[in-house]
């Protein structure tokens, strides 16, 4: 049965953001347009960072999908480690912040940033 790699940015145990990937069953459909089960979502929204764009630390406030559709994004982790993301590519962004914690920019989350010479646009779907 084919899979579709799902990359997610997640919180682990330590509080701390972390890449894994995991394997979607692409078992609906047909043979010639497999398809994963149908995920529920709650709205998405588009947005375009200038060239030169770069975030704090953070934590995602919702778990959501993030889609690349034009430049591209680096996600860096509090860790050193970072992934680079170009148009076509996505992850599922779902690094919140640990319940009864206050956060910590040492510890907590990721940051983002535009890289190369196009704006960065993006399309959140939440999850």
């Amino acid at each position: 049965m084919p899979t579709f790699t799902q990359v997610v940015l997640l919180t682990d145990t330590d509080g701390r953001a972390r890449f894994r990937e995991e394997s979607l069953a692409l078992d609906q459909g047909t043979p010639q347009s497999a398809l994963t089960r149908l995920m529920p979502s709650g709205g998405f929204q588009l947005r375009q960072s200038p060239t030169g764009f770069r975030s704090s630390f953070h934590c995602t406030t919702e778990p959501q999908w993030v889609f690349i559709l034009q430049g591209q994004m680096e996600i860096s982790l509090q860790d050193g480690s970072s992934r680079i993301f170009k148009p076509g590519e996505h992850f599922y962004s779902a690094d919140t912040l640990p319940n009864g914690q206050s956060f910590d920019a040492q510890v907590h989350g990721h940051w983002s940033r535009q890289v190369g010479p196009e704006a960065l646009v993006t399309l959140f779907v939440l999850g």
